[in-house]
């Protein structure tokens, strides 16, 4: 097995293994699992693999998550559908860590492209650890006792029916996580908040308030601010994407984004989530 760093921040490509075979060997599949750790994202080309090798090997990881929304494959529920063909709409351009609306969002993914456009449909990853270590050192201080809370609603839900939504939203309800978690193998710190996130629940507090003005906008400003993190292409990788291709992520210490320049050719992909810890 080899590893090649793709940027200096985040990514590495691995040749020379199935994972097929490694969801079989426990030795392999520490070093892969190490590797992770280390890279935050994993690219491998042309996986010859079949579903059960797919669910197999992300079971290595841990339990596999369902979904509300998505689809998934009736023999292998832990494999979400997300396939992009009949509709420009999409809810994965934009930057964000899966399934943060949970108590406990994803560990991490495992996701396979079946079809893709012959240009564009390009995956982003963000390394959100160097996201906040090059934070301002008063900002830094500013968040690190801060929660905010994040939503399933204003995204999914907000193609629904008011009923459906509604729905959606109570049998989801949003979660509320510290702004700055704690990677719980590596131990750093890692900026916490996405496209789910919609306020922060602690921040009105006499230390951070004098006027009305430090409430609203203020705290809203700040937020947007840390959203904006992400976009920084110096703590990016971008994956061009061909059949066959797989991509293994650390959902804690990264956000993603699938660009959506594509429409109407098809995009398919089939990914499985793998139940995460509560963040602290």
């Amino acid at each position: 097995m080899k590893i090649s760093r793709i940027t200096p921040a985040i990514g590495a490509r691995v040749t020379d293994v199935h994972l097929g075979e490694a969801s079989r060997d426990p030795e392999l599949f520490a070093q892969i699992k190490s590797a992770l750790l280390k890279h935050k994202v994993l690219f491998f080309r042309g996986q010859e693999i079949t579903r059960a090798d797919h669910e197999a090997f992300a079971r290595c990881f841990g339990e596999l998550e369902d979904h509300p929304v998505l689809n998934s494959d009736p023999e292998h529920p832990g494999l979400a559908l997300i396939y992009r063909s009949e509709s420009r709409h999409s809810y994965e351009n934009a930057y964000h860590s899966d399934g943060l609306w949970r108590p406990n969002p994803s560990m991490g993914a495992v996701l396979r492209c079946i079809e893709c456009p012959e240009i564009g449909g390009d995956t982003i990853w963000v390394n959100m650890v160097q996201a906040y270590e090059e934070l301002p050192e008063d900002i830094q201080q500013k968040i690190l006792k801060l929660r905010a809370r994040s939503s399933i609603e204003q995204s999914f839900g907000a193609v629904m029916t008011d009923e459906a939504r509604r729905k959606l939203n109570q049998d989801n309800p949003p979660a509320e996580h510290p702004v700055v978690r704690t990677h719980p193998e590596t131990g750093e710190k890692i900026l916490y908040v996405g496209s789910f996130t919609t306020h922060f629940v602690n921040h009105n507090t006499p230390e951070n308030i004098r006027h009305g003005i430090d409430k609203t906008p203020g705290a809203s400003l700040l937020l947007n601010y840390l959203l904006s993190r992400a976009t920084i292409p110096e703590y990016q990788v971008r994956w061009s994407w061909q059949p066959g291709d797989i991509a293994v992520w650390d959902n804690r210490s990264t956000q993603h984004y699938a660009v959506n320049d594509y429409w109407p050719a098809p995009r398919k992909m089939e990914r499985a989530g793998i139940v995460g810890d509560v963040p602290y």
